[in-house]
């Protein structure tokens, strides 16, 4: 046989483009046939190589390499006739048997798992129906007692692929799994003695295991103790790698690559006690249904920390230097704000020249039932700690200020409804008037569309008392001639005529008079005497002298 052998056509690890695929005794090598492709050449030396199944896949048949220290290789794109040349191939270079491995076509999603070398086998009826290869799985948790799921890590170097460029990603499995298992299955002890445990449980300790979740896969950079996070809530420890950082809490454990943070935020609390640091994620940290897109740490503001890189003065010098600085001795939220920067390379965004009335930074209010912090920074909005809401300047079609009518409380506050050019609505309630004139400048500096509906309930309420003040003075107009004491000093009262019965007057004053109409008067007439009286009775008391001082004369 030739010292090479080549296939053409093939895919490597379900890339979008093919490619040749050569076997020589020193190895084998994969490269794309275009010019054009962005993939770079993989070449795995002979001494990597393990084993190799043939098995039928998307694109014809596959050839799955397992190696020794790179996880499972798969070689996608083979025709049927192609397998008697492949075997002797691998057979005459690297003195393996290419064994045939069909999966199960039953689709029951019932089966047996098995941890092999460097994957996760599903079995149906004793045939693999699928494959979950350990250095994909990003991150495990157990769900209840009965359930763990695995997220899977997203491959953000695979070319979009799609009519529209949009592609669909498997990023999370759910296994159940009940009953209990023996808990040290390898010990000579008598079936009596084993402990059991539960069977979900032994499933996830095994999972971390293999996929060294929550265990050090290399030399750590530098490392937070005990950090408080506001969402997901909870103490953390964080562990900072080179190229990942690894969040390691009582029951959750989380692997955040550096690729996945998209901004970060240092902001002061307004309470003046803490100082808060945002880390926007893409994609989101899942945890089951749940996905977190913004990570909120909180530290006291006199806290510091005393830490120093663990990396090698030539390393640091060579990669680090105009990043990070060896040695930390400063405020906590500086330190880790500074570390995080330098690992990801995001810059840190700070409260730009906006203050409160207070000369806060943030302004209180509430976000539905949640109350928070809006902070008004240079190019967007941010609302923090839960559910932290960011939007940019570019992003928003017009502000709106309004107030909630009815309530004693309503004149002393305000609200802020931004809205933005997706039709979406984001409204923040209860924000202290005394605040309007600050955020209304800062709108303006911005060329941000300002609705303010304020002017207009005030105009609205003008206009609303103005009328309600012309109709009191039509309908009260016979009452208003009587006016104050003072003002029948000064004019005459034209209604009184001396020589007209006095039987009202008489009766309000002299409990012995006897009224001339009061036997003919019907029922009704009654009913409306009662009312006159009722109606002098509720007027003020500056009207009994007027009328008292008309019978005198």
């Amino acid at each position: 046989m030739a010292d090479m052998t080549q296939f053409e056509n093939i895919y490597f690890n379900q890339s979008s483009r093919p490619g040749r695929l050569r076997f020589a005794n020193s190895g084998l090598g994969w490269k794309a046939s275009s010019k054009n492709a962005t993939q770079l050449p993989f070449l795995l030396p002979q001494s990597e190589f393990v084993s190799a199944h043939w098995s039928r896949a998307a694109k014809g048949y596959e050839c799955r390499v397992l190696t020794k220290d790179r996880g499972v290789i798969q070689f996608d794109g083979f025709d049927l006739d192609d397998f008697d040349r492949l075997k002797s191939t691998i057979k005459h270079h690297f003195d393996t048997v290419l064994e045939t491995r069909p999966h199960s076509i039953k689709g029951w999603n019932w089966g047996k798992t098995e941890f092999e070398r460097s994957e996760l086998v599903f079995n149906v009826s004793n045939r693999p129906a699928f494959e979950v290869p350990y250095a994909q799985v990003n991150n495990s948790n157990l769900v209840g007692k009965s359930e763990v799921a695995i997220e899977l890590s997203a491959d953000h170097d695979v070319a979009i692929r799609g009519p529209v460029g949009v592609r669909d990603e498997l990023v999370e499995m759910r296994f159940y799994i009940p009953g209990t298992v023996p808990k040290n299955e390898d010990d000579d002890e008598s079936q009596s003695d084993v402990e059991e445990q539960n069977a979900a449980s032994a499933f996830y300790e095994t999972i971390k295991e293999r996929a060294d979740i929550g265990q050090v896969a290399g030399e750590t950079i530098v490392s937070f103790s005990d950090i408080m996070f506001l969402t997901p809530r909870g103490r953390y420890d964080i562990d900072m790698y080179p190229s990942y950082l690894r969040l390691r809490g009582k029951t959750y454990d989380y692997k955040i690559q550096y690729t996945s943070i998209q901004k970060l935020f240092l902001l002061p609390k307004p309470d003046e006690l803490h100082n808060i640091l945002v880390i926007q994620l893409d994609p989101p940290l899942r945890q089951g249904q749940t996905r977190y897109t913004f990570l909120v740490i909180q530290f006291l503001k006199e806290e510091e920390i005393e830490v120093e890189l663990n990396l090698e003065d030539d390393e640091f010098e060579e990669k680090y230097a105009d990043k990070l600085k060896k040695k930390y001795d400063q405020a906590a939220h500086e330190v880790v704000g500074q570390v995080f920067r330098g690992l990801s390379g995001r810059k840190i965004t700070v409260p730009g020249q906006f203050q409160s009335a207070h000369g806060q930074a943030g302004v209180k209010c509430s976000l539905k039932a949640s109350e928070g912090y809006l902070y008004l920074l240079e190019k967007s909005f941010l609302f923090i700690p839960k559910p932290t809401v960011y939007m940019a300047h570019s992003d928003v079609s017009s502000v709106t200020l309004s107030r909630v009518g009815g309530s004693v409380s309503s004149s002393r506050t305000f609200d802020l409804t931004v809205t933005l050019v997706t039709g979406v609505s984001h409204q923040y309630s209860s924000i202290n008037r005394e605040e309007q004139n600050g955020i209304e400048s800062y709108l303006k500096s911005k060329n941000i569309k300002i609705k303010n509906d304020l002017v207009d309930d005030q105009t609205f309420l003008a206009a609303a008392l103005g009328s309600e003040s012309d109709d009191s003075d039509v309908e009260v107009a016979p009452r208003g001639d009587r006016g104050s004491a003072s003002e029948d000093e000064e004019s005459v009262d034209e209604d009184f005529h001396a020589d007209s019965d006095d039987s009202d007057v008489a009766e309000e004053f002299d409990e012995d008079h006897a009224s001339s109409g009061a036997d003919d008067e019907s029922a009704s007439g009654e009913e409306d005497e009662d009312d006159d009286v009722v109606d002098d009775d509720d007027e003020s008391e500056n009207e009994k002298p007027v009328k008292k001082r008309a019978k005198m004369d």
